[in-house]
């Protein structure tokens, strides 16, 4: 058994939190599950530990609580071709190798039985903000040129996406806008398209999306420019496709201590006491997948930020899901995240 195999096996017994970190080193997307004797188990995916989330498990939960124990496996020596046959026909994306004694042996992977292919569907970076609340830093810098790691964060999201296949990019910009299209020009020196949606006035997180020409016909992604996350993009692009959904948003799960003990009462009798709840919440990401087909629920030269574009979606029937991110994120949006960012992305970014 190889190295890179072992950094997949799992015990069912550890936390979502363990198994996600078996996942991320891994770079297959996935984690197995085993006994003691390497008898596979069950196996977990990036996707399993999302919906668990979704449905109020934690990342204290056991991973024996949502692997998935009807998987699919070949048996060692079975030959690629047929292999690949099989996942594409069943749309698998890893298929794992058991020898006669139920054990591990090898991962199969699509990525590795196919060529890669590029991504077509465009990324759009909002990098337009003025970012007042993290003056004096922004007053001759636009916020997503700050440096993090001695990179501009915007630099950092596009190689993010160029990594991930991404190679179709607009970039919506308006506060000192010259810095970003002087620092990225057409993209050529990326190997990508870089194109500008100009805003002549700022128009919200989702307002300059109605800058997009009319020939963009498959989902796209819109990511903040000001953060920071190991969230795979392809990843969250197949989320969307998988779940057939016109609008996805990211989100984040934020806990909110009340440093006081809260008083329970019914009228004006003491009925107990919670010293210092916590609150567990799903905050915005910044980070969506969004259809054309919502483009025309923007009002023509008017702001509009993305929950609003998201509401009138949901208003007007359309379905829209909800992706958590488990992985590192940051919103450096103030003084405070970007010291913090400045001291933890060095290590909480993939190498």
């Amino acid at each position: 058994m190889n190295a890179d195999l072992k950094k997949l096996l799992v015990s069912p017994k550890i936390s979502l939190r363990d198994a996600m970190v078996a996942i991320n080193n891994g770079n297959a997307q996935i984690a197995l599950a085993v006994d003691i004797e390497g008898r596979l188990q069950g196996t977990i995916t990036d996707g399993d530990i999302r919906r668990g989330l979704l449905n109020g498990e934690t990342l204290d939960s056991p991973v024996h609580k949502l692997m998935n124990r009807g998987f699919r496996f070949v048996k060692n020596g079975e030959d690629q071709t047929t292999v690949l046959e099989m996942m594409r026909r069943e749309e698998l994306r890893q298929v794992p190798v058991l020898n006669a004694k139920g054990c591990v042996v090898k991962l199969f992977t699509i990525e590795e039985l196919i060529q890669p292919v590029e991504i077509n569907n465009a990324v759009v970076i909002m990098a337009g903000g003025k970012g007042t609340r993290l003056r004096p830093h922004t007053e001759h810098c636009p916020k997503p040129m700050l440096t993090v790691g001695g990179k501009p964060m915007l630099e950092i999201l596009l190689k993010q996406c160029i990594a991930s296949g991404f190679c179709q990019f607009y970039l919506s910009v308006n506060y000192l806008k010259e810095q970003v299209i002087d620092h990225f020009g057409d993209g050529k020196a990326w190997g990508v398209s870089i194109r500008y949606l100009v805003e002549d006035e700022p128009l919200g997180t989702a307002g300059s999306l109605q800058l997009l020409p009319d020939s963009l016909k498959e989902p796209f992604l819109v990511m903040n420019g000001d953060v920071l996350t190991q969230l795979n993009p392809s990843q969250l692009l197949r989320f969307h496709i998988e779940h057939e959904a016109a609008g996805t948003l990211c989100v984040r799960e934020h806990t909110t201590t009340v440093p006081y003990g809260v008083v329970q009462t019914k009228g004006v009798e003491l009925t107990g006491f919670d010293e210092k709840p916590s609150y567990r919440q799903l905050v915005n990401a910044g980070v969506y997948v969004i259809d054309p087909q919502l483009l025309p629920l923007l009002p023509p030269h008017q702001a509009t930020d993305m929950p609003t574009l998201l509401q009138r979606a949901q208003q007007a029937g359309h379905r829209i899901a909800v992706c958590p991110i488990h992985e590192y994120w940051i919103d450096v949006g103030r003084p405070e995240s970007l010291q913090q960012a400045h001291q933890e992305w060095p290590q909480g970014r993939e190498s």
